[in-house]
């Protein structure tokens, strides 16, 4: 395709070659603007090629205000975002480019490939479609400011006069990616405010030893709850899975960001699964009378293999108080109390979570007090945009993050590409 391209104007910098540097790339170039896109890393789009195991979750396909709500960090600010590009324009957008996309469980949406390799090359190819400058291995090492304006970029190879900037450096997770705070560093040097980095969507670490006795035990279906000790409780319905370190899964990274935040403030935090969250206790206490009396001639290391998986037996009874070679046959009314207690209250103690640089998600970031929400331009340097996660907002998993960099990348190549930030 011949863009019109007005090459009078100084380029436009995108720093970042993830899912927001990448569609602020094509999108300013696109508006006929000439455009340089820096990328530390030997290739683009790493981060996004490991989302959804693999297959690049892309976006969802519920309405707007969910993922509002699926945005506890600072959602509200990306409404202006979402009204200019939002996932219904992105999957008509990757359509039109020849990705056909497919909607899944939950509403998330995948390539039809399932291929996120299918995407990176995509883009690779609207890059050169659309002439940008596309810098790879090529670290950027500050951005250089006249009269509060953008004025240059500076990498480690030389400096590259721009008229604009688009920060799209991500966040402090999976540094192998390219991902290291380096846009945090940037921004403060311009003089924002970075507020405090802690990880979210991340695994959670607990002091009890069965963890690593169930290493690799997925469960169904069950309710993980989490508490602080000033009286806070979330929950989530799902599936998890035990780990060397503790726990993980779905419905454990969901709540982590919560647990994070608890920790952060100073906060003890205590968690608790119920094995069996659709039942009532009473109704639980039956089953479990109902299954000592069919096994009453076995011991209780095998009475409940009908109602837990094998490898939670030995685990559920140690903590109920119960010997595995207890005759079902004698099982007290209390005893059997205590079981069923533990069968919907099995006690976890979070000591933490995994280190930052394994979260898929950083929390905390380029404040969005110092942001114009509806151009993604600093209110204190003209020319200065930022996209994705260095901004301080993050979301669920299920394909909201990726549009959150997405809608924000857009929204700041647009404004860019208009000049009215920076001198051109």
């Amino acid at each position: 395709m011949q863009i019109r391209r007005n090459d009078t104007l100084k380029p436009i910098a995108v720093i970042g070659g993830g899912a927001a540097g990448l569609l602020a790339a094509v999108t300013a170039a696109q508006e006929g603007r000439k455009v340089l896109l820096f990328e530390k890393m030997d290739r683009i789009g790493l981060k996004m090629g490991i989302t959804g195991k693999g297959r690049c979750n892309l976006t969802n396909i519920c309405p707007i205000d969910e993922f509002i709500g699926k945005t506890p960090g600072n959602g509200r600010f990306l409404y202006s975002a979402y009204k200019r590009f939002d996932n219904q324009d992105l999957i008509e957008l990757l359509n039109q480019w020849g990705i056909e996309t497919v909607s899944e469980r939950g509403g998330r949406v995948f390539p039809k490939s399932q291929s996120a390799q299918e995407v990176r090359r995509v883009f690779l190819k609207k890059l050169e479609e659309y002439g940008v400058g596309l810098h790879l291995s090529e670290p950027v090492v500050s951005i250089q400011t006249g009269q509060s304006a953008i004025d240059a970029v500076v990498t480690e190879k030389r400096k590259y006069p721009v008229s604009a900037c688009i920060l799209a450096t991500g966040g402090k997770s999976y540094p192998r990616t390219g991902s290291t705070g380096d846009g945090y560093r940037m921004a403060f040097q311009m003089g924002h405010t970075v507020t405090p980095l802690r990880p979210s969507l991340i695994p959670l670490v607990c002091r009890e030893a069965y963890c690593k006795e169930l290493q690799g035990l997925s469960l169904k279906n069950v309710l993980f709850s989490v508490y602080s000790n000033d009286g806070e409780k979330e929950e989530r319905f799902g599936e998890m899975i035990f780990t060397h370190f503790g726990v993980s899964g779905p419905i454990v990274l969901s709540l982590s960001d919560r647990v994070s935040a608890f920790l952060a403030a100073g906060h003890s935090v205590t968690a608790s699964i119920n094995l069996k969250p659709a039942l009532q206790e009473e109704i639980l206490d039956k089953r479990v009378l109902r299954d000592l009396a069919k096994f009453h001639m076995k011991q209780m290391g095998n009475a409940l293999q009908e109602l837990l998986p094998h490898r939670l037996i030995q685990v559920v009874l140690d903590l109920a108080d119960i010997p595995p070679d207890f005759p079902a046959s004698d099982l007290t009314k209390q005893k059997r109390s205590d079981l069923v207690r533990i069968i919907q209250h099995m006690p976890l103690t979070v000591t933490g979570t995994r280190p930052i640089e394994e979260a898929i998600v950083t929390a905390g970031g380029v404040s969005v007090n110092e942001i114009n929400s509806s151009t993604m331009e600093s209110k204190l340097i003209r020319g200065l945009y930022f996209a994705g996660e260095v901004i301080d907002i993050h979301a669920f998993t299920g394909g909201f993050n990726l549009q959150a960099a997405f809608s924000t990348g857009y929204t700041a190549a647009v404004h860019a590409a208009e000049g009215n930030g920076a001198d051109a």
